[in-house]
C-alpha cells in the first residue's frame, strides 16, 4: 500500500462507487483525458475502462510517478508527466475534446483551478472538467450574488466558467481520512462572454482591491482603480454597498473600464 505524503496534501480516493460516479459525471469514450494527481490510479484504472483516446497523467510525486509508469507501460496512449502542474506548461498537450480530472490536494487546490481559468487560448480545447474540492471551498466557486458563499473565486470562476455541483463526498472515501467533506463540481468554458476583457488577470486585480475590506462600502476601494468620470459609466453600481453586494456583471465592467485607463 502507498503512503499519502502529508507535505503534498494527498489523500487517496478509495470508494469504487464514488470513483464511478466521477467518472459517469460525462461521457470519455474516445475522449482526450487529462487527470491531474492521479496518485495511485485508482481513478485511472476506471478511466480505462471506458476506451478513451489519449490519456495523460500529471503527478508530481517522483515515487507515484514510477509506480505509474510500470502499471501503464503497456498501454501505448498512456503519457505520463513528472510535474508539478502549478509549474507544467499545461496547455501544450491540451487536444480537442479534452475532459479534465482532478482529485486535487486541499492545499494548491484554487491555484489548480484559477491556473485553468487563465488558459490564454480562450475558447480553451478542453470540453469539462470534473474536480474534486473541499466543500467549503467548492461552495465558493458556485456561489451565488447575496449568498454567503459569494467571493472573489466565484466572480473569477464565473467569468469563464459554467460550474454545477454534482455531488458531496464523504471522508470516508479517502486514506487517510480527512476531517472535511469534498464536493465534486463540473465545469464547462463559456464559448462567448459579453464583456471584453483583455487580460483575465484585471478581474483577479480589482476583486483583490474592492475585497480587501469585505465589511466596508467599496466608495473609497474603487476609487483606488478608476476616476469618477470612469466610475460614473457604470450602470447600475451602488458605491454604499459592500463587495459581496456587487453583482458580478458589475465586477466585469469595472475590469473593462481599468483596462481602458
Amino acid at each position: 500500500m502507498n503512503f499519502p505524503k502529508r507535505s503534498l496534501g494527498q489523500n487517496f480516493l478509495i470508494d469504487k462507487n464514488i470513483i464511478k460516479k466521477i467518472i459517469n459525471v460525462v461521457k470519455i469514450k474516445n475522449k482526450n483525458i487529462i487527470e491531474i494527481g492521479p496518485g495511485d490510479g485508482a481513478l485511472t484504472d476506471q478511466i480505462l475502462k471506458f476506451e478513451p483516446r489519449t490519456l495523460f497523467l500529471i503527478e508530481k510525486d517522483f515515487k507515484l510517478y514510477n509506480q505509474l509508469k510500470l502499471k501503464f507501460k503497456n498501454k501505448k496512449f498512456v503519457k505520463i508527466f513528472c510535474n508539478d502542474f502549478l509549474k507544467f506548461d499545461f496547455e501544450k498537450i491540451i487536444k480537442k475534446n479534452t475532459v479534465i480530472f482532478g482529485n486535487l490536494p486541499y492545499n494548491v487546490s484554487s491555484q489548480i483551478l484559477v491556473k485553468i481559468i487563465k488558459f490564454k487560448k480562450w475558447p480553451p480545447n478542453y470540453n469539462d472538467i470534473i474536480f474534486m474540492f473541499q466543500k467549503e471551498l467548492g461552495n465558493k466557486i458556485v456561489g451565488k450574488f447575496l449568498s454567503t458563499d459569494y467571493s472573489r473565486i466565484s466572480i473569477l470562476s464565473n467569468y469563464r466558467l459554467e460550474v454545477l455541483k454534482k455531488f458531496n463526498v464523504s471522508s470516508n472515501c479517502f486514506f487517510p481520512r480527512p476531517k472535511v467533506t469534498s464536493l465534486v463540481l463540473h465545469a464547462r468554458p463559456r464559448k462567448k462572454n459579453l464583456y471584453k476583457i483583455k487580460n483575465i488577470n484585471s478581474i483577479e486585480k480589482i476583486t483583490r482591491v474592492l475585497f480587501s475590506n469585505k465589511r466596508k462600502m467599496i466608495n473609497k476601494n474603487i476609487s483606488k482603480l478608476l476616476n469618477k468620470s470612469e466610475i460614473s459609466k457604470i450602470e447600475g453600481i451602488n458605491l454604499k454597498c459592500r463587495p459581496s453586494e456587487i453583482k458580478p456583471e458589475i465586477y466585469y465592467k469595472i475590469a473593462e473600464l481599468f483596462e481602458g485607463k
